[in-house]
């Protein structure tokens, strides 16, 4: 599928911001007054930053509203509305801290626990679509979970915490990268059944079904190539995981946790791209392009 930039930017930044207040809410550090405030700010620019970013890629953003009304039956619609309950209840958890300097727990857990439903929700998005076979996936809630905790970790300075969620994280895209290029061909359409002549006889592209393009193959039949797609999953896990690790663990200083929080996102916008360009989406069958 074509790689849209506000949605690259959306996921991206919107499960570090998350993460950063899944740490937070859970009490991982405890700031107090102006500190508790630039805490949340940064927290609070990613997390909204990244929200505000998904609605440019709507061509009527004006009408973004519409999609709090639809949570019974749309995963993108409890996002949406996950994502403002849980900025309000962690708004009011940070009220405590600035103004009052205390920390009302229970809160913090709520919010917590309401900022991971929230990257959940975002996951599922993709997981639940039936036709693009690579998102189907139990990796993919998985790995947008685990980027969104090791971003979190890094942003608050849990170390250890972020040695550990790392490397899970590079397992568990891995794995997304190695069920998600035969997930296509095992999942039964081919043009055969795209065309409804599959029963017939074994069906071949001859010509397109039409000489111009169209919104369809714009959009859902971008095709990246392997020797790229290779390179880029290689830049993602250095620069998203291997990297970090390694300023972790060397002696600790500001500068080294600065470049490990910026060669993490680096790698995350990359991984994202190619979660994105590397979506087979079925319709592609149609036009003989898979």
């Amino acid at each position: 599928m074509h790689p849209a930039k506000s949605v690259i930017i959306f996921t991206t930044l919107s499960g570090i911001g998350f993460g950063m207040l899944f740490f937070i809410g859970l009490g991982m550090i405890v700031p107090e007054g102006l500190m508790a405030f630039i805490w949340f700010a940064i927290a609070y620019l990613f997390s909204v930053g990244g929200l505000i970013a998904s609605t440019f890629h709507l061509k009527h953003p004006e009408r973004a509203l519409r999609a709090f009304t639809q949570w019974k039956t749309s995963w993108l619609s409890r996002e949406g509305v996950l994502s403002v309950v849980a900025l309000l209840v962690m708004a009011a958890y940070g009220a405590g801290l600035v103004f009052l300097k205390t920390r009302w727990a229970y809160v913090g857990y709520v919010g917590a626990i309401l900022s991971l439903l929230t990257v959940f929700a975002t996951s599922m998005i993709y997981a639940q679509l039936k036709t693009v076979p690579r998102w189907r996936d139990f990796s993919t809630p998985l790995m947008f979970l685990g980027y969104a905790g090791a971003g979190g970790s890094l942003m608050t300075g849990q170390v250890d915490y972020a040695l550990a969620l790392l490397a899970l994280t590079g397992l568990l895209q891995l794995l997304n990268w190695m069920r998600g290029d035969g997930a296509l061909g095992k999942s039964g359409s081919d043009i055969g059944t795209a065309t409804g002549l599959g029963t017939a006889a074994q069906v071949r592209a001859f010509e397109p079904p039409h000489t111009g393009t169209n919104y369809l193959l714009k959009e859902m039949v971008y095709v990246v190539g392997r020797k790229h797609a290779g390179r880029l999953r290689i830049l993602s896990l250095l620069m998203g995981i291997g990297l970090p690790i390694l300023l972790l663990l060397a002696p600790f200083g500001h500068m080294l946790a600065a470049l490990a929080i910026v060669s993490h996102i680096v790698g995350v916008f990359a991984s994202r791209w190619l979660f994105f360009a590397q979506a087979e989406h079925v319709v592609g069958l149609y036009y003989g392009k898979r």
